[in-house]
């Protein structure tokens, strides 16, 4: 197989704080998308590696620069954004792994997974199952429990066939949650791989400090 790394870094999520997106804010001593686009680098198995940035940061100096990056501008929707990190991809490559820039703390072991399940399937992505008790709420009370039965928490990277997952995305421009359901629409079966607690996606201010610390045990500094 060869597999690309898709690195999904056009979003300008404000909830994290600070007036920049949050993929670029400082995080031990660089940025979320530094430490997500290093773990793709990083990886034996990854070929390639492109990052899809909003056209605005295109030309900017604020993305990490990688040599074994191509960067590409995105769309206006997350689907809009993968679908042109996809169609950048050399031809020679025939598995993605899609990752959002910010989820910094994606582990050998995470990555790895879905790898062995696309050597047996068309797609993977890895997961965590629920253990919380689960309620519905009203007006700011309880108004009832859901079973947590068969419940994940989707993470990334999400890996595909190229052929398919390109496919899905001309055949509904309009996209989806994720790339996920783009597959499911298409009937592809998904397996589920195991993710981590560590595989935070940034999206609270409180998320930074958390990451540091998981990115400090990872990596030692």
């Amino acid at each position: 197989m060869k597999i690309a790394a898709l690195i999904v870094a056009a979003g300008r999520g404000t909830r994290a704080g600070g007036g920049l997106a949050k993929q670029w804010r400082p995080l031990a001593g660089h940025s979320s998308a530094y430490f997500a686009m290093r773990a793709f680098s990083d990886h034996p198995s990854i070929d390639g590696l492109v990052l899809v940035l909003h056209p605005d940061d295109l030309a900017s100096d604020i993305w990490p620069k990688n040599p074994h990056a191509h960067a590409v501008a995105g769309g206006a929707t997350r689907s809009a954004s993968v679908r042109a990190g996809l169609e950048a991809l050399d031809d020679t490559i025939d598995h993605v792994l899609i990752h959002d820039a910010a989820r910094p703390c994606v582990s050998r072991a995470v990555i790895d997974g879905v790898i062995a399940a696309l050597h047996d399937g068309p797609a993977a992505a890895p997961a965590v199952a629920v253990v919380d008790a689960l309620w519905r709420g009203a007006d700011g009370h309880v108004a009832g429990a859901v079973s947590r039965a068969g419940l994940y928490r989707a993470q990334t990277p999400q890996g595909f066939r190229l052929a398919d997952i390109l496919a899905a995305h001309r055949a509904h421009p309009d996209g989806a949650d994720d790339d996920v359901e783009l597959m499911r629409r298409a009937d592809v079966p998904v397996a589920i791989t195991p993710g981590s607690e560590d595989n935070l996606k940034i999206t609270l201010p409180a998320d930074f400090a958390r990451a540091e610390r998981i990115l400090k045990d990872q990596h030692g500094h």
